[in-house]
């Protein structure tokens, strides 16, 4: 299953090289707001990755989902605090977002079996 975590950020490195090497403003601008957005700042890091992961979901974006896990994992967020957000994201998205939830849950897990090697 660690797989899938190397895999995910395989391809989002490799693409995201690609669209930036691009040169194009208004993608490079997007993606430098996206980066500030989630920095420290009135709200901390993790509250931010929270709320991201959240709207993620509901959203249904999984890749999305997949980056907000995987920084929240780096930032010492427990299963329970994840869980609890993932929670309230298919409670305000509605039973759509399950499949998703499942994907997230695999993916958190991946996460730990990364972590414990």
């Amino acid at each position: 299953m660690a797989n899938l975590v190397n895999e995910f950020n395989d391809y989002r490195q490799k693409m995201n090289e690609k669209l930036l090497a691009d040169d194009n403003k208004v993608i490079k601008r997007i993606f430098n707001l996206d980066t500030n957005a989630y920095m420290e700042g009135a709200l901390d890091v993790k509250t931010k990755e929270l709320l991201g992961l959240v709207a993620s979901a509901v959203l249904r974006c999984d890749d999305c989902v997949k980056y907000h896990l995987e920084t929240s994992h780096k930032e010492g967020l427990t299963k329970a605090e994840v869980m609890e957000a993932l929670s309230i994201a298919t409670l305000v998205g509605g039973t759509i977002v399950i499949p998703h939830l499942r994907r997230a849950y695999e993916f958190w897990e991946a996460l730990e079996e990364n972590a414990s090697k």
